[in-house]
């Protein structure tokens, strides 16, 4: 009942932020793009912030960092891979030239910042700056190109009234996406406690996708609207500021600096940085994601999720899978990788 009840509220929390951010981006003739990579990203990503905090503060810094990658790793390969899988997704140039390798770079950082194993005030300080200079960019970028929507010539009252109804849906549907994520979070972590994971499965698994539904299921009802630029702009916003923000502020403030195991420095980690990696040319290509590219990152994911399976379970298949992935899938995705770029380059 409790994981039912969280689902519902997320899907209605998503259509009311969504509906409300794009009806706040004509209001403001701001392009979609810069909602979506702001507000709906930031506010689809409290969750995860509220997951890490708390998880550092119990002393279970695991399930902080673990849930930050799994995030991410689950927010391209999944998020991004059924909403291709629903519709084309169109990619704004403006987001393949800044946006993403911003959000390479910031998956750059945290593998270098956590080599010692951990992650201290003195790493959560730069993360922080990192968000911080990414937000004068995006605030930057938002005076280019083309606007949403038409001019407003409606009085200044009319349109003050407009833009605090619009605020409150936006803010209504966060809350609602906040509260589901809370309820689906409780649910799904007695169910894995009661399963016997580890911290860092837990955290890699349970938690990180039960944090991430916000994000998808935004992405997702963005896609089914016809708000592709939202869709995109969400997991990009979101991923940034999971590294950056999340993990940053966490850091920050925990009582003791946040550990990183050695399983997440050496395979977890590079995963998701080459996760992000794969978005470039991905994007890059057409500046679109069809839905053949959508099924490869489902397909992704499904190979990293029966691997978590089978080290979880203690099964001999999760040290031969690591070594197909390793020295077959990843000698591929980089040749596709190059091909792809350099298609893109001549194009």
């Amino acid at each position: 009942m409790q994981f039912l009840s969280g689902l519902v509220l997320l899907v209605a929390g998503a259509e009311l932020s969504v509906r409300g951010a794009v009806r706040l981006a004509a209001l403001l003739r701001v392009r979609p793009l810069i909602i979506g990579l702001t507000v709906v990203a930031f506010g689809s990503s409290a969750p995860q912030m509220a997951v890490s905090l708390q998880s550092a503060f119990s002393d279970n810094t695991d399930i902080g960092v673990g849930s930050v990658i799994g995030g991410n790793i689950f927010n391209v390969l999944v998020t991004l891979g059924l909403s291709a899988l629903i519709i084309p997704l169109r990619v704004a140039r403006e987001l393949v030239r800044i946006d993403i390798p911003l959000m390479i770079g910031a998956s750059l950082l945290v593998c270098l910042l956590a080599w010692d194993h951990q992650l201290g005030p003195f790493e959560g300080m730069i993360l922080l700056i990192g968000l911080l200079a990414y937000l004068l960019i995006v605030l930057r970028q938002s005076g280019y190109g083309a606007r949403h929507g038409k001019v407003i010539n409606d009085p200044r009252p009319r349109q003050t009234a407009l833009l605090l109804m619009r605020l409150a849906a936006m803010a209504v549907g966060l809350a609602l996406l906040i509260s589901g994520s809370h309820l689906l979070v409780n649910s799904t972590v007695v169910l894995a406690a009661d399963l016997g994971l580890s911290e860092r499965i837990i955290g890699l698994t349970v938690i990180a996708v039960s944090t991430s539904l916000p994000a998808l299921v935004t992405s997702l009802i963005a896609a089914i609207r016809g708000e592709r630029h939202i869709a995109v702009g969400n997991v990009v916003g979101s991923n940034l500021f999971n590294l950056c923000g999340v993990l940053g502020l966490t850091a920050l403030i925990a009582p003791q600096p946040l550990s990183v195991s050695p399983n997440a420095l050496t395979f977890d980690l590079p995963i998701m940085l080459g996760v992000a990696v794969l978005c470039l040319p991905l994007m890059l290509s057409a500046y679109r994601i069809t839905r053949a590219e959508g099924l490869l990152l489902l397909a992704l994911y499904a190979a990293y999720g029966l691997h978590l399976v089978a080290l979880s379970t203690g099964m001999a298949l999760a040290e031969r899978l690591e070594q197909v992935v390793i020295w077959y899938v990843l000698p591929v995705l980089a040749v596709f990788i190059v091909y792809t770029a350099l298609k893109a380059w001549r194009h």
